[in-house]
């Protein structure tokens, strides 16, 4: 049982920061550098008791590890573009980091009433520089996956979210610690400089244009039909999908997944809506995205799709044709295997009688 409630932890876990990743801007060139700190109050389970991933937009370039207790690159365009002594400070301070996060998941359990079992907190940490050249930051905490304060950025303070979280927010507030206001420093300063550099390393990977594929079908359910337009092989990551009717509606999603990586780098996406079409409904699948020059407007016929299930129903009924067909040839040629055979079994017997005493 307790297996299992740490597995559903380190599941929700896992899901949280897949979903932080996919936070990003669909249209613009901005450039974002997030670290995710992440501590667990119980040690083992296959996981680190405290770790920090760095990504600049959507690549994971550094990881420190407590398991470790260094500091390094992860992305094979990052290697060998810092110096030794970059990385060595980087882990001194992220050792630092992990003392400091350590004593604060104590606190933090005692003010959750949590003495004992799986918990962790999650820290992000973000800046980002946009294409007209702005900055901007921001920082959230969450515990065992929920939100529960957050740095207001522009006073430097920290605003709680739950009740447990004010005591908290006040100590960090006060005027003798001011470590918002830190935190407002290391944002718009220490990370807007690594967030240049780190982009200068990596510009060819990240900011190369790959144009997405589209595949749009529909199913037939009664009255309604569902449609789904399955956009693929895409980079950089965001993208706007939607369904629209005759061209200018947008029809509302029943289901759209999150942008989810390929093997070989691009992304892919699948938005769905179900509809009640009319006779001159003209349905189409629209996609934008920054490596078109224009966007997509990918058409779904009823029609096609009508005579692409006449073709395949046609083929099925055409290949059970040709099955029993066969099957009739086989049994036919097998029956007159076994009349010849018996034919001549009469024959024989005829021409010689058995002899009764």
């Amino acid at each position: 049982m307790f297996l299992h409630y740490i597995r559903r932890r380190m599941q929700k876990m896992i899901v949280l920061t897949l979903i932080l990743l996919a936070v990003s801007g669909v249209y613009s060139d901005s450039h974002s550098l997030r670290y995710y700190y992440t501590g667990v109050s119980t040690p083992g389970y296959g996981i680190p008791d405290f770790s920090i991933v760095g990504y600049l937009d959507d690549q994971y370039v550094e990881l420190y590890s407590s398991d470790t207790g260094k500091t390094g690159p992860v992305a094979s365009w990052m290697q060998g573009k810092e110096s030794p002594e970059h990385w060595e400070r980087e882990s001194r301070i992220d050792r630092e980091n992990e003392a400091v996060f350590r004593r604060e998941l104590l606190i933090w359990n005692k003010r959750f009433n949590h003495t004992d079992g799986f918990h962790f907190v999650q820290v992000m940490t973000s800046c980002e520089l946009r294409d007209d050249g702005g900055t901007g930051g921001y920082e959230e905490f969450r515990y065992d996956g929920e939100k529960f304060m957050d740095l207001d950025v522009q006073t430097g303070s920290f605003t709680p979210i739950m009740n447990e979280a004010q005591i908290i927010a006040y100590r960090w507030n006060r005027p003798d610690v001011r470590m918002g206001e830190r935190y407002k420093v290391y944002l718009e300063n220490k990370c807007i400089d690594l967030l240049k550099r780190f982009l200068e390393h990596g510009r060819e990977v990240l900011e190369r244009r790959v144009q997405p594929q589209v595949k749009v079908s529909g199913q037939e359910k009664g009255d309604t039909m569902k449609l789904h337009c399955q956009v693929y092989g895409f980079h950089p990551r965001a993208v706007d999908v939607k369904w629209m009717k005759n061209g200018e509606d947008e029809v509302h999603s029943y289901e759209t997944t999150h942008v989810l990586p390929n093997p070989d780098g691009t992304y892919q996406i699948r938005v769905s809506a179900e509809v009640t079409p009319k006779k001159d409904d003209r349905y189409s699948c629209y996609v934008d995205h920054s490596s078109l020059k224009r966007p997509l407007h990918v058409k779904w016929e009823r029609a096609q799709n009508a005579l692409l299930t006449a073709i395949t129903t046609a083929g099925v009924i055409i290949l059970v044709i040709i099955v029993l067909t066969g099957a009739g040839f086989m049994i036919y040629k097998k029956n007159k295997t076994r009349y010849t055979a018996a034919s001549a079994s009469d024959a024989s017997s005829d021409s010689n009688p058995s002899v009764t005493p």
